[in-house]
């Protein structure tokens, strides 16, 4: 029965037909505070929502008081980590959060942030496991946030060890990956290829142009990516809601980026 669980919560964060994804992380104000777009937090979840987003990943806190406004249904995903800016290690990530939370609160899925390469990712891949344990036992899907980040690190962008985080996230039991984007499709295409389970690109920090980051979510799904998980190229754009309906555009439409901002963005 888990599976059958697992398969319809799915459904309900990923397109049924595309089998892609637009998920806007909302986990921000844990980890960089109250920054511009997160202040009225149901005002900017119906704006994605109205855009057509297929979830919003949010901090359990915030659920109860910002997750749905007055608009349309969304998924919702619960996170599981945290680490702040003001700690001496903001790459070690600590769990604040736990699946049987997620079930009480409606969540439709769980995410879980592992950076390989911190002074305690052992500490983070212990979590992992036990995460997955209990995800599966009441078949709640797992998205992996799952990057090279710590102290070795020269360039966490690096496709070999961009598509090592991918592939570790698989071997332990994601059932989604988010990582960061490798600069160009050829490159993320190893990414993906190396990873049995689907793989989103990262929206990173803000860009300077739409078309920038239309670019490189246009890259991410010609090489076989499943989506976008994007949260301030999305929440503190000067319409949030226009640029998601971008976003499907490019990844459920398969437009490119220039028809996509022509159609929606104007």
């Amino acid at each position: 029965m888990s599976e059958i669980g697992k398969r319809i919560r799915l459904d309900r964060i990923m397109d049924r037909n595309t089998h892609r994804t637009v998920i806007i992380p909302l986990d921000h104000g844990v980890s960089i505070g109250p920054v511009k777009g997160l202040i009225d937090m149901k005002k900017i979840v119906d704006q994605i929502a109205e855009g057509g987003a297929n979830a919003v990943l949010e901090h359990k806190g915030i659920i109860t008081t910002g997750y749905r406004g007055f608009g349309k249904d969304i998924g919702l995903i619960l996170h599981l980590s945290a680490s702040t800016n003001l700690g001496p290690d903001p790459n070690s990530k600590v769990q604040v959060a736990y699946v049987e939370e997620a079930i009480r609160l409606g969540a439709d899925a769980v995410s879980l942030h592992v950076n390989l390469g911190s002074e305690n990712e052992s500490e983070q891949l212990f979590v992992f496991g036990n995460t997955v344990k209990v995800c599966q036992e009441w078949g709640m899907p797992l998205l992996a946030m799952i990057y090279p980040r710590g102290p070795k690190i020269k360039n966490p962008y690096d496709v070999d060890l961009v598509k090592y985080c991918a592939r570790v996230g698989a071997e332990l039991g994601a059932d989604i990956i988010k990582t960061s984007y490798t600069g160009d499709s050829d490159t993320f295409k190893e990414v993906v290829k190396g990873c049995p389970v689907p793989v989103v690109m990262a929206g990173g920090p803000k860009t300077d142009s739409d078309e920038d980051f239309c670019e490189m979510v246009y890259g991410s799904i010609l090489a076989g990516g499943a989506g976008v998980a994007a949260g301030r190229n999305v929440f503190q754009h000067k319409n949030p809601t226009k640029m998601v309906r971008v976003l499907c555009g490019i990844i459920h439409e398969n437009l490119d980026p220039e028809s996509a901002l022509l159609k929606y963005m104007t």
